[in-house]
């Protein structure tokens, strides 16, 4: 899982929720590798491990319900839930109404 916008959060694991439009089928316990980035690496470049994930629970739903405290959990204590709808929404081309999967997880230990 690619983490390109919230690097520095997930390497000082001050992130333990992440919204994702798409990953309908992800499960609750599932193990990922979060890495800076993984598509359109150019040649030579090589994706950067961010550490290991386990997905601890997932909920769909609208995106435009964000909290204040989610907003903290996503890595952005300095936005309220509607600025972060609004980075989000910017960020990825979408509206508040869209369904997105909201993916709490915790940080694993790297081998």
């Amino acid at each position: 899982m690619s983490f390109g916008l919230t690097t520095r959060q997930m390497l000082e694991r001050s992130k333990t929720v992440t919204r994702r439009i798409g990953w309908w089928n992800l499960r609750k316990g599932e193990e990922l590798l979060a890495v800076e980035k993984c598509m359109g690496l150019k040649k030579g470049e090589h994706r950067r491990s961010l550490g290991r994930i386990r997905v601890t629970g997932i909920v769909l739903g609208p995106l435009g319900g964000v909290t204040d405290e989610d907003a903290v959990r996503e890595g952005f204590p300095h936005l309220t839930g509607a600025e972060f709808v609004e980075f989000f929404c910017k960020s990825m081309r979408c509206k508040p109404e869209q369904v997105v999967a909201r993916i709490e997880f915790e940080h694993l230990e790297t081998p």
